[in-house]
């Protein structure tokens, strides 16, 4: 897997410049902003997080809508962050947990465990031996003979394990293995990992429970490799259909279900009349179908 991720992140690269390749650009990181928060509970939708980049007041929970200019604020610097420091962890988390819990941007001084249905699925190591774990997970992080891709997902699953602050874990976990990745190769910083876990989170959430009762980080870098090599193909897919609208699509919302129209049109660069124009006739074709009401449904594949 390592093999055939490598060669199509290349292709990727090779694909889209240097330039491109070392942006994170707008369409993306909303779609990531709203992927990292909705696996937390957020239900903003795709078109309301780019309202609040944009500015524009939206009618949702304060709380919510505070996640997201969090968040906001955190993507802003992502290129700037360095994966390897601890100093810059701290100040993404304080960044991304600002006036949501007490503390933010400092190691939890309690207990914490994982609550699954008022069942405890992991309970974290004590409070007083986070700074240990992490100092030593960086460390190997940064020492490690490991190929990149094992050393993401290595310490993603650690990360999670410490849980080292109150609240936050999720959030920043993924954002940091989407890092690590982009230093060995710039276009996981337009397919970050937060867009894969968002997809399959129950099988993202049984791989971490089934390492940690197996301690064996390998069962989550199988699954993690795999969602990596999927998102890569699709992505490539994508860039070749890129001369056939109708193709990138359906492609589209096979990969994002319940897209709506002009955030379709938004990260495809289309015009709204042509997206529909298009839409109208996949859904003719019974190749797609639209499920909801109208004014906050979504485009499905058949």
């Amino acid at each position: 897997m390592i093999a055939d991720i490598a060669a199509l992140a290349e292709r990727c690269t090779v694909r889209s410049g240097s330039t491109e390749a070392l942006k994170l650009r707008r369409v993306n990181q909303v779609r990531t902003i709203q992927a990292s928060l909705a696996i937390e509970g957020n239900t903003l939708s795709e078109e309301q997080v780019s309202e609040i980049l944009d500015g524009k007041r939206v009618a949702a929970p304060l709380r919510q809508i505070q996640e997201v200019k969090n968040a906001i604020a955190v993507y802003d610097i992502a290129e700037k962050l360095n994966p390897f420091s601890v100093d810059d962890l701290l100040r993404a988390h304080g960044m991304m947990m600002a006036a949501l819990m007490e503390h933010p941007g400092e190691f939890r001084r309690g207990g914490v465990g994982v609550v699954k249905k008022s069942e405890v699925i992991h309970l974290a190591p004590p409070a007083h031996l986070v700074p240990q774990h992490v100092r030593e997970l960086f460390a190997w992080l940064k020492t490690s003979a490991d190929h990149p891709l094992i050393r993401s997902c290595v310490f993603h699953y650690e990360f999670e394990f410490i849980h080292p602050f109150p609240d936050g874990n999720g959030r920043i976990g993924r954002l940091w293995q989407s890092l690590i990745l982009a230093k060995w190769n710039p276009v996981f910083l337009r397919l970050p990992v937060e867009t894969m876990v968002y997809n399959n989170q129950d099988k993202y959430y049984q791989a971490i429970s089934r390492s940690t009762e197996s301690n064996d980080s390998g069962i989550f870098i199988d699954f993690m490799l795999r969602e990596i090599l999927i998102a890569l193909r699709g992505h490539v897919k994508a860039q070749e259909n890129a001369d056939d609208p109708a193709e990138s699509i359906f492609q589209y919302i096979r990969d994002n279900p319940g897209v709506r129209a002009g955030m379709l049109a938004e990260n495809l660069s289309l015009s709204r009349r042509t997206a529909e124009r298009h839409l109208q006739a996949m859904k003719k074709a019974e190749r797609i179908e639209f499920r909801g009401a109208p004014r906050n449904g979504g485009y499905y594949p058949k």
